[in-house]
């Protein structure tokens, strides 16, 4: 679901303090480390899968030459489907929250997000395992390869071909820790954790085909973005009630209250992955060109680090949920075309 929760749909709420909630007031000195800790999170999953995006384009283009294989990019007509697409995901996660109780729901996400959550976490973090690991444990490798055919002499139809090692499957254990730490605490840090791996993922794996794509896509994404949080309260009523690592949190309560924080400024993974695919996609222009400068990559990633500080500020002066596609899509297609 694109852009399921809005950047501080709680961070309107900073003033309630009544025995109701129970939390901490944020102080000056908490919200400005809550915020300027949501601007660094949202900006590593772009710079650093921006650059792994760079990397995965090549693999694919030379798997495309030993293989024939064309790699996947959004086209046109997947970009104006998108918005549409994440509507009705939208739409209809808000009935179920109507009809259905939402413990169990989020009981469902929950073990749904551990596996994916793992899954990306151990993607990200494979290398940097591999080299902390001690040299005397081997790395064995392991290829399990699954097939049918027919009838003999036919072409065999691959279901499994899947190549690992014993340093994989030691990452695997590592992040299933992380996993079993967040399904049972639920805390802030094991959910960021996830939150950060799905966006470098994200940003590194979704391609666009090419700039116009990118306009199609974020320009839908706008009108989506609006029309759900100003025009309904759908977009809110979801973002309340959805339990899962699709977006960045920060206690803006940490100074007080240490780690056991609980009054979280948010900021949803769409506004960080989507905006960050298409800057991925100008840094590959870059490296296209061959000028051995990267001016439209820091032009559109200067313009995005604009566009969430004008959508905090707005939101802070106004305490009210902000679509933050409002601001951050005219800077990032904006600037790179002027």
């Amino acid at each position: 679901m694109a852009d399921a929760e809005k950047v501080g749909q709680v961070l309107g709420q900073n003033n309630v303090t009544n025995g109701t909630t129970g939390k901490i007031p944020a102080t000056p000195e908490g919200m400005a480390i809550a915020y300027g800790s949501l601007v660094i999170m949202a900006l590593l999953p772009i710079f650093f899968g921006a650059f792994r995006s760079v990397k995965h384009h090549k693999e694919q283009k030379a798997n495309y030459q030993d293989t024939g294989e064309k790699p996947d990019t959004m086209s046109h007509k997947d970009a104006a489907m998108f918005p549409l697409i994440a509507s009705c995901a939208l739409f209809g996660l808000y009935l179920f929250f109507q009809i259905f109780s939402k413990e169990y729901i989020n009981l469902l996400l929950t073990v749904y997000f551990f596996f994916l959550g793992i899954l990306a976490l151990s993607h990200l973090l494979s290398p940097v395992i591999t080299k902390l690991v001690p040299a005397g444990i081997p790395n064995v490798h392991y290829h399990i390869h699954f097939s049918q055919k027919q009838k003999v002499g036919e072409d065999e139809y691959v279901l499994i071909d899947y190549k690992f090692t014993t340093y994989d499957i030691i990452c695997l254990a590592f992040c299933s820790v992380v996993g079993v730490w967040y399904i049972l605490k639920k805390h802030w840090i094991a959910n960021n954790l996830f939150g950060m791996a799905f966006a470098i993922n994200g940003v590194e794996l979704l391609h666009l085909n090419n700039v116009v794509t990118g306009c199609i896509l974020l320009a839908g994404l706008f009108i989506y973005d609006i029309f759900w949080v100003f025009g309904t309260n759908v977009m809110v009523t979801v973002a309340k009630s959805f339990e899962a690592p699709i977006k960045l949190v920060f206690p803006q309560d940490l100074l007080e209250k240490g780690l056991a924080a609980d009054n979280f400024a948010m900021l949803g993974l769409g506004d960080i992955v989507l905006p960050g695919i298409f800057i991925a996609l100008l840094l590959r222009f870059d490296v296209h060109l061959s000028r051995n400068s990267r001016t439209y990559f820091n032009i559109s990633f200067l313009a995005y680090i604009a566009g969430l500080f004008t959508t905090i500020f707005v939101m802070h002066v106004y305490r009210h949920a902000q679509p933050a596609l409002l601001y951050l899509v005219p800077a990032c297609i904006g600037a790179p075309l002027f």
